[in-house]
């Protein structure tokens, strides 16, 4: 229920979340990129709002707009961001949400950290076990996790907030690039937000996704987002998938080692699931030559670590 408190949602305005909009822009000195006469800027969207960080402040909030008062469902894993920033949200705006978890079997063991500040921001867990969870993109299978959850009239938000809505929300972080850069890069869960950020960039740009999961999957996922948000494909956009370090949410020393040193070096905290491969995958690819002496790299920081 919406509480009498907050601003009701019905006539939600962005602007009653204080936004820090457009994210700044910094360039740092780093002699591993320079050494390549390439100039690496971050594109800091982790200081957006404290607890609708990044591009789930971008993916939100239209799809916030959208729901209009209703009860707002989405779904993710035990350790989701997605689902964090959604559950906030709800308690900045008084909006009931509900949190569809993939894992059954975690519904009988005590919350871990994620689930618990969840829980603390009013959302209510529904635990579905992993077979129907990998069968949710079906609309009967949605419907029925609905009625499961006794949330029929709820306003469903897809797995990591990407739709339609969320993509053209994300058009707006390649506007506040245009001209500032000639590659943009981000990492990729779900593609939604490389979607939206290559149709806001100017032509001569180009971005760069970097996926943080396994599998060749991602390249058709994004042109299908931009299909329905755009009605095909937008903007000069491509991928590596060559730095997921084992899949979602898996890392290794040498990942832990990069991310701290390149945190002490910039006074970045590094977001190990998403940022820190992001930054590597840059790293890398620039020691391979893949950006010509004299390119303006500019990295979407699009999280910060939680406690």
């Amino acid at each position: 229920m919406n509480r009498p408190d907050v601003p009701r949602p019905e006539a939600f305005d962005p602007a009653a979340l204080a936004p820090r909009l457009p994210s700044p822009l910094r360039e740092v000195a780093d002699e591993r990129f320079a050494r390549h006469g390439v100039r690496l800027l971050l594109k800091r969207d982790d200081l957006i709002h404290p607890d609708l960080v990044g591009n789930k402040w971008r993916k939100l909030v239209p799809n916030l707009r959208a729901a209009a008062g209703r009860p707002l469902l989405t779904f993710g894993g035990a350790y989701s961001n997605h689902l964090r920033a959604t559950a906030a949200a709800g308690r900045l705006l008084g909006l009931a949400t509900i949190g569809v978890v993939r894992g059954q079997e975690l519904a009988g063991r005590p919350l871990n950290p994620s689930l618990a500040r969840c829980a603390a921001d009013g959302m209510r867990l529904h635990f579905v076990d992993r077979s129907t969870y990998r069968r949710v993109p079906d609309p009967a299978t949605v419907a029925a996790v609905l009625r499961a959850a006794d949330a029929e009239e709820a306003y469903v938000v897809p797995e990591g907030g990407s739709n339609a809505d969320a993509v053209r929300g994300c058009r707006a972080l390649g506007e506040e690039l245009r001209g500032r850069a000639d590659v943009v890069a981000v990492a990729c869960g779900t593609g939604g937000t490389l979607a939206g950020l290559a149709a806001g960039l100017a032509p001569d740009q180009r971005a760069l996704g970097v996926p943080v999961l396994k599998g060749d999957f991602l390249a058709r996922d994004t042109a299908a987002l931009q299909a329905r948000a755009f009605g095909g494909r937008r903007g000069e956009w491509g991928l590596d998938t060559r730095f997921h370090f084992g899949g979602f949410a898996r890392t290794t020393p040498e990942l832990d080692a990069f991310a701290a040193d390149f945190g002490s070096r910039h006074g970045l905290p590094v977001e190990r699931v998403y940022v820190a491969k992001l930054l590597y995958g840059l790293l890398a690819l620039t020691e391979e030559g893949a950006f010509p002496p004299g390119t303006a790299l500019a990295a979407v920081v699009t999280g910060r670590p939680f406690p």
